[in-house]
């Protein structure tokens, strides 16, 4: 019988590991069974075309995939999932603190350099950087040994009248929101107070660093993340 290659020599294409990483989010933390349509969905792709790629990533043992019920991540491929993930943020604050550009650049050019698999590389790319927690957008940076930092953290909408938070991280991380929140620099770190909460359609007036007011609507404040009075990286 040939011996099967520790999961680390398994070689991949781009393709195949932007599968793990989709399943790894949509799984959760829990690893709980994930269908072929939310791959599908997330993936831009038909549902033929997913069945295709489990069945060929479940002969590499990378899943546990079985018709009609479902998908989860095997250890091996929960092991690869995970730092891809931990390889795309620590890209990103690199991009972000080092070359300088906006946390709205970044995400494009990371899902290429993540396929970069080099242990090293990334090792030193973690200590060049202080080893951050958090990447630009406030997602956890998953240590070496596959660990998150966990803090509390809770939606800017659930806060109520005179509830102070600072801005730890972003629900939606898409180009446009991205945008318009650097636009009315509500960024990571910064500190803000519920002045009133309008009934009518839950949009709420805030005080931004103690002294801009503005007003967001329920569906901005659903999408950015709070959380106590604390650096992202600190």
């Amino acid at each position: 019988m040939k011996k099967k290659l520790p999961y680390l020599r398994i070689m991949l294409s781009q393709t195949e590991e932007n599968y793990l990483k989709c399943i790894y989010k949509l799984s959760g933390s829990a690893n709980a069974t994930v269908s072929t349509n939310d791959i599908s969905a997330q993936m831009q792709t038909t549902a033929a075309s997913v069945t295709d790629m489990l069945k060929r990533l479940s002969e590499k043992e990378l899943v546990n995939y079985a018709k009609y019920k479902g998908v989860n991540l095997s250890e091996e491929g929960r092991i690869l999932a995970n730092g891809l993930i931990r390889r795309h943020r620590l890209w990103e604050v690199f991009l972000v603190e080092k070359l300088k550009f906006s946390w709205d650049e970044v995400h494009e050019i990371a899902e290429q350099l993540e396929h970069i698999n080099s242990d090293l590389l990334i090792q030193r790319l973690d200590e060049f950087l202080s080893f951050p927690k958090f990447d630009p957008h406030g997602d956890p940076i998953p240590d070496r040994h596959g660990k998150y930092f966990k803090r509390k953290e809770q939606s800017l909408s659930t806060l109520k009248k005179g509830e102070s938070a600072v801005i730890v991280g972003v629900k939606d991380h898409s180009t446009t929101f991205l945008q318009y929140l650097a636009s009315q620099k509500l960024t990571l770190g910064v500190a803000l107070t519920v002045q009133e909460i309008i009934e009518y359609d839950k949009s709420l007036l805030i005080t931004v660093s103690g002294k801009k007011k503005l007003a967001v609507s329920s569906q901005v404040a659903e999408n950015i993340l709070v959380g106590n009075n604390e650096k992202p990286n600190s």
